[in-house]
């Protein structure tokens, strides 16, 4: 079955569909759904070429449809890759790079190298804060004070 007339079956009829606002933007929550907007160019399902970039505790998962899988293979008809969480955007930028230079969804470049960064953004470690510094009358009272 073709491309378009999967996103034609798909499109009003989806349990992915998340409509909150009755005027506003329809999002989607199914994978491979990078920018999580109802639209055919990011759907996850009708498109044949899809990359799913999720959260894991090893890092980064990024998992792709191969161009040549059989319809009825599951899991042997993706391709995954991972990026540690301390690897940082330049190895992010490699890697959605290389599916882009592929021909594989040049497209969407952008929209999974903004995805791939706010997720390891989001696994850093936050810095430590330091205590905040008394100053003004608060430390010359404290200084001046026999303890």
């Amino acid at each position: 079955m073709s491309s378009d007339l999967q996103w034609l079956l798909l499109r009003n009829n989806n349990s992915f569909v998340v409509k909150r606002v009755v005027e506003g933007p329809v999002f989607s929550k199914e994978p491979g759904n990078l920018r999580n907007l109802h639209s055919y160019k990011f759907s996850g399902l009708a498109n044949a070429k899809t990359l799913d970039i999720t959260d894991s505790p090893s890092g980064v998962q990024i998992t792709a449809r191969k161009t040549k899988a059989v319809a009825g293979a599951v899991k042997t008809a993706y391709a995954k890759s991972s990026i540690r969480p301390r690897s940082g955007s330049r190895r992010a930028q490699g890697i959605v790079s290389q599916y882009a230079k592929r021909g594989y969804r040049p497209d969407l470049r952008t929209a999974a190298l903004a995805r791939v960064s706010a997720l390891v953004a989001a696994q850093k470690e936050p810095k430590p804060t330091l205590p905040k510094k008394i100053r003004g009358k608060k430390a010359k009272a404290i200084e001046a004070s026999p303890e």
